[in-house]
C-alpha cells in the first residue's frame, strides 16, 4: 500500500508496522490533521529497558511526523499488572513504589520527546487520575456491558494461561477492560485517535477500539509493532548480564554503548532504522559494509543510540573508552566498576560487575577460559583477588571489561 501521510510512510519505511486497524482510514486522518496517539507504560520498575525502546521511538516518530504523543503512565493499571503472555501474576506493588517508579521513568522520556503546551508537544498523563475514581457498580453497568467474556477468553494472552492450567486471577482478567477504558477516556479528554503498542497488546488495543465505537460512536485506530528479536532469535534487550536499562543510574553509559556496539552484523541495518534518526540512504550505505568494515557501522549505531538516550557527551566518552580499552589496553574512566574492600573472589567479582547473572554462570565462564584478570587468563574458580591500592581490570570474553577499585 502507498501511504499518503508522513506518519505511515515514516513508520513503514523504518519497519515499525506489524498490524493496523483500517490503514486507509488512519492514513487519511493523519494526512488531514494532527493525530494525538498514545502508548501506555506500566511502572513495574524504576527504569524501562531496551525492550521498551521501540515503543518510545514510535512516539518519537509520531512527533517527528507532525502529530501529538501522549505518554500514559499506568499508575492505575500498575496496581493490577498486565497478564499478557505471563506465566504467573505480577507481584503487587504498593502505591509508594508505583509513584517512585513513575518519577524515575519520567526522566527517560524527556530525552526522546519534546514536552510542552504546543499542538504537537508531548504530554504525560497517569491513568490513576480516572481509574482510582471509578465506582464498581456504575463501571460494571456503563462499561462492562460492552465486553464479551466469550471474546476475552479467546485472546491468545488469556488462552495461553488457561491452556497451561496456570492460574489467572479475576484481578488480572480485568486488566484488558481497564486498558480499553483508558483509550475511551483519552479519546474523551484529549481527542486521542490512535493507540500504539507491541504486537502482544493487539487484543487489549482492539478492545479499546470497540469500546470507543460502541460507547461513543468514535472512530479510533491502532498500530502495533513487530516483536523485535535479534538475528539469533533472542529477545531484544536481554543479555547474559541481565536487562539493558535505559536509566543512567541503572546501567552505566559505557555498558549501554557496548550493548549496541555488540550488535550482530545481521541486525545493524534494522537497528539503525528503528533506533536512530540517521537518513535512510546513510543507513543503506552503512549496512552494505562487509567484513571488518561493518564494525564502523556498529560504532555509528552505538554512538547514535547512546547520544539519544544518555547525551552526546556520554556517547563520546563511551566510544573513547572503548577505543582506548581495545586498541591501547588502557582502563577508561567509563568502564563499569566494583568497589572492593581488601579482597574478592573471582566468581563474586564477575557477578558483581554484572558480567554473569549467577555464580554458576561465572564458573562456566572461567572453565571455558573466558575470564581474565589484568589480561591474564584465569583457570582457577577459587582465585581471590587481593586489592593493593590499585584498580584491577577484569574481563569476561573479548567484549566485556570492568574495574575492581579499592574501597
Amino acid at each position: 500500500m502507498t501511504y499518503q501521510s508522513d506518519l505511515l510512510r515514516l513508520l513503514d519505511e523504518r519497519g515499525y508496522i506489524h498490524q493496523m486497524t483500517d490503514a486507509a482510514g488512519l492514513d487519511a486522518l493523519a494526512a488531514q490533521q494532527i493525530v494525538p496517539g498514545y502508548i501506555g507504560f506500566d511502572p513495574t520498575a524504576p527504569s524501562l529497558h531496551v525492550g521498551s525502546l521501540v515503543q518510545i521511538m514510535l512516539l518519537r516518530r509520531l512527533q517527528q511526523s507532525g502529530h501529538k504523543p501522549i505518554v500514559l503512565m499506568g499508575g492505575g493499571t500498575g496496581k493490577v499488572g498486565d497478564p499478557s503472555f505471563k506465566d504467573e501474576a505480577r507481584k503487587l506493588m504498593t502505591v509508594e513504589t508505583i509513584n517512585a517508579n513513575i518519577a524515575s521513568l519520567k526522566t527517560v522520556f524527556a530525552k526522546f520527546l519534546k514536552f510542552g503546551d504546543g499542538p504537537t508537544d508531548a504530554v504525560m498523563v497517569d491513568n490513576a487520575e480516572w481509574l482510582d475514581k471509578l465506582e464498581y457498580l456504575p463501571f460494571l453497568r456503563d462499561i462492562g456491558q460492552y465486553f464479551s467474556i466469550n471474546r476475552m477468553l479467546g485472546f491468545d494472552s488469556v488462552k495461553l494461561r488457561l491452556d497451561r492450567e496456570q492460574s489467572l486471577s479475576f484481578l488480572e482478567f480485568n486488566y484488558m477492560i481497564l486498558q480499553g477504558y483508558d483509550f475511551l477516556e483519552l479519546s474523551r479528554r484529549m481527542g486521542c485517535r490512535l493507540q500504539m503498542g507491541g504486537s502482544d497488546q493487539w487484543g487489549n488495543i482492539v478492545n479499546g477500539i470497540d469500546l470507543a465505537r460502541r460507547a461513543d460512536g468514535t472512530e479510533v485506530f491502532a498500530v502495533t509493532t513487530p516483536l523485535i528479536t535479534t538475528a539469533d532469535g533472542g529477545k531484544m534487550g536481554k543479555t547474559a548480564a541481565g536487562a539493558v536499562w535505559l536509566n543512567e543510574d541503572a546501567l552505566p553509559a559505557y555498558d549501554y554503548w557496548q550493548f549496541w556496539r555488540n550488535t550482530d552484523d545481521r541486525d545493524v541495518g534494522k537497528f539503525l532504522r528503528l533506533f536512530t534518526d540517521l537518513p535512510l540512504d546513510e543507513i543503506a550505505r552503512l549496512e552494505a559494509l562487509e567484513g571488518a568494515e561493518i564494525n564502523q557501522a556498529k560504532i555509528v549505531l552505538a554512538n547514535e543510540a547512546t547520544a539519544m538516550c544518555r547525551g552526546a557527551d556520554a556517547a563520546t566518552l563511551a566510544a573513547d573508552t572503548a577505543r582506548r580499552t581495545f586498541e591501547e589496553g588502557a582502563s577508561g574512566d567509563a568502564l563499569p566498576t566494583l568497589a572492593v574492600s581488601g579482597s574478592v573472589g573471582i566468581v563474586d567479582a564477575l557477578v558483581g560487575l554484572g558480567f554473569c547473572a549467577s555464580k554458576g554462570e561465572a564458573r562456566r565462564l572461567i572453565a571455558g577460559g573466558g575470564a581474565r584478570v589484568d589480561g591474564e587468563k584465569v583457570a582457577d574458580e577459587t582465585l581471590v583477588i587481593e586489592m593493593d591500592g590499585n584498580p584491577v581490570r577484569l574481563s569476561a570474553g573479548k567484549k566485556h571489561h570492568g574495574l575492581l577499585t579499592p574501597n
